[in-house]
């Protein structure tokens, strides 16, 4: 299973950069000004930064509790976009 969700947000470069910086000290990351994917033990996300839109793809391990993964995610990218927090995320 494979869920994505697209972030408005004109800082989608920053805070993707941001978001696997913190998380690079714990997991297994990976990154440059466009794209990053951050490896946890529940599963992986990707990230893909555009002009208005952060992409952010889920992808949960099996038994995964996915609306906590989900909300680890937001939670820590509000953190980063304090500013605009809370960032709209339309998953599907």
């Amino acid at each position: 299973m494979t869920l994505t969700a697209n972030v408005p947000t004109t800082n989608a470069s920053r805070y993707l950069q941001q978001l696997c910086k913190h998380w690079s000290h714990k997991f297994e990351t990976e990154f440059d000004a466009q794209k990053g994917r951050i490896a946890f033990p529940m599963g992986s996300i990707r990230m893909a930064a555009e002009a208005e839109t952060l992409t952010v793809t889920i992808e949960p391990e099996e038994g995964a509790d996915i609306e906590r993964f989900k909300q680890v995610l937001a939670d820590h990218l509000d953190r980063f976009a304090f500013r605009e927090a809370p960032l709209s995320f339309d998953w599907r």
